[in-house]
């Protein structure tokens, strides 16, 4: 990979180093996340059910995240399912988000997917129009209960 200041890439993220790295990134998403060992456990247990985590890569820093797996149901046929998808704070408006789901949807057309789905808050007005903005569109409302204490 060329380190040049002025690079931008995206790419999967593999090493415990590089997940780890970009663990701070993910707590803006996911702030109930532990620490780097956790996190590197939840990563290694959803691996095991295809989950990847993709960078959109600036200056050598993560800036942009996206955690996915390819799924199959009686719904959607297969599908692309997206977990995660954060942009740093400071970084947010520079078109990260946008990138991540463009290669985001390559990857599911590659991998002939029928479908590309991700769940969002419902009070979560700027992501929905983000979404609305690269065309996608609401087909369901998610309906769940804790079975703990809190979310994990």
């Amino acid at each position: 990979m060329n380190t040049s200041t002025t690079e931008a890439a995206i790419r999967h993220l593999e090493t415990p180093e590089e997940l780890t790295a970009c663990l701070p990134l993910m707590r803006e998403l996911r702030p109930h996340l532990g620490d780097a060992d956790d996190f590197l456990q939840r990563i290694g247990r959803m691996r095991q059910q295809s989950y990847r985590l993709l960078a959109a890569i600036h200056e050598r820093q993560a800036v942009a995240l996206a955690g996915y797996r390819f799924q199959e149901n009686l719904i959607y046929g297969r599908f692309m399912y997206v977990d995660d998808l954060v942009v740093q704070e400071s970084q947010r408006g520079s078109r990260w988000g946008a990138r991540l789901i463009s290669a985001l949807d390559d990857l599911a057309r590659g991998a002939d997917c029928d479908k590309f789905v991700l769940d969002t808050g419902l009070g979560n007005a700027l992501a929905q129009r983000f979404y609305f903005r690269q065309g996608l569109l609401t087909s369901a409302i998610r309906f769940s209960k804790f079975l703990k204490g809190s979310p994990a």
